[in-house]
């Protein structure tokens, strides 16, 4: 049996090694358009790669996907984030799990699990072929029929094909699986940062506020998290939260919006109200400047300040019944607009691509191109921050190397 991987990164490694130690006679193939393998892998996790979550609750770990969750809970079953901690232990690469659930490399470096890919391809004696790029599919009655972008590379048949070509950021990279009959969901970016051009707080740049909510003014679509103040707006696990989301409904709004800022955590304005009511009892005599409350940072605080007009040298015994009023308000809804998408990405992630709808999620085969198969980014499937995304790579490509 001939089996064809199309796509060198994470879910093409993942299925290409689950197919052949399931089928340990057949010829499997893996197809890289480009001289890099596992590119992706490589640089995430800001190069030590979240290779998965500590999340054991399907349920728990199901609400991690504005996209596919549902759907997810069955290919979860079969493999999910105890056997991906699993599967590299046994395969010589020691893992932790971090405070926030994020599990890494001991060594903290993605090219432990780029190395054990390799290693186990080796072992395996899994095929890679670089700049091999697919450019069409045949369908045949005993198969399907690659056809290369490189004139080098002849028409060639394999029995089973796996499309792990990873997310197409424009909807004309998925044409040639749309011409097969697949239905395209488009392709909109998730997982960015907020672009605020027009707004002075990017002057505190490198402020860290370890837990505040964000909402996105006129919908229900809100997030909380860690935010970070950036040069060009913010960013952070709440506002990638957020923009995942959102990723549709930012895309509709071309990128231009409101959205509020609850520096506090703390939803009801009457408990953040007698909060500084308290201080105002405690500490009448300090000036505003030195009594921060919530433990938010001086420079934010200094801001805030400064933004509902009340001097810092200002005593708290004297602020008053309107002056208490503007403080809670802008700590919880502190007002903001993002204007165009963001020219910093950090994240590489798409929202659409293959429709669920096209896919039998038992086998991750196509349902209108038999012997086809589908794993990783390619599909409408997409997470938050945290390891989630790999996962989804691991666990379609699992599934899909079952070649069922």
């Amino acid at each position: 049996m001939k089996i064809g991987i199309i796509g060198g990164g994470a879910a093409g490694f993942f299925s290409a090694i689950a197919a052949k130690e399931n089928y340990p006679d057949a010829e499997v193939t893996i197809f890289e358009k480009s001289h890099k393998l596992l590119s992706k892998v490589k640089i995430s996790g800001g190069g030590r790669c979240n290779v998965t979550n500590g999340c054991t609750s399907i349920p728990e770990l199901c609400e991690a996907y504005p996209r596919g969750g549902r759907s997810l809970k069955k290919v979860f079953h079969v493999f999910n984030t105890s056997d991906t901690m699993r599967w590299f232990k046994t395969r010589g690469v020691p893992l932790v799990i971090q405070e926030d659930n994020c599990v890494f490399p001991v060594s903290q470096d993605s090219q432990s699990i780029i190395d054990c890919f390799l290693k186990e391809c080796r072992r395996l004696g899994v095929r890679i072929k670089t700049q091999a790029g697919v450019g069409a599919m045949r369908e045949c009655p005993n198969g399907i029929e690659l056809h290369f972008v490189n004139d080098s590379l002849k028409p060639d048949m394999f029995n089973k094909v796996i499309v792990t070509t990873g997310g197409s950021p424009k909807a004309e990279g998925l044409e040639w699986l749309k011409a097969l009959g697949h239905k395209i969901e488009s392709p909109v970016p998730s997982l960015f940062t907020f672009n605020m051009p027009d707004e002075k707080v990017t002057k505190l740049m490198g402020v860290v506020v370890e837990k505040a909510m964000v909402a996105i003014q006129g919908t229900k679509l809100k997030a909380e998290g860690p935010l970070l103040i950036t040069h060009w707006g913010m960013s952070g696990p709440a506002i990638l939260k957020l923009s995942a989301f959102g990723a549709r409904l930012i895309n509709e709004m071309n990128y231009n919006f409101k959205f509020q800022v609850n520096w506090c955590n703390e939803q009801r304005s009457d408990v953040v109200l007698n909060a500084l009511q308290s201080i105002v009892m405690q500490s009448p005599n300090k000036v505003l400047a030195n009594a921060k409350p919530y433990g938010l940072s001086e420079r934010l605080w200094l801001y805030l300040l400064d933004k509902c007009d009340l001097s810092s040298r200002k005593k708290w015994g004297e602020l008053g019944k309107k002056g208490l009023n503007k403080l809670t308000n802008i700590l919880v809804n502190d007002v903001y607009s993002v204007k165009g998408s963001s020219r910093f990405r950090d994240e590489f992630v798409t929202c659409g691509g293959v429709s669920l709808k096209s896919i039998n999620l038992n086998t991750m085969e196509s349902k209108v191109c038999k012997n086809l198969y589908f794993a990783g980014e390619v599909l409408d499937i997409d997470a938050i921050t945290g390891g989630y995304n790999l996962q989804a790579a691991w666990s379609t490509g699992f599934v899909a190397g079952r070649l069922k």
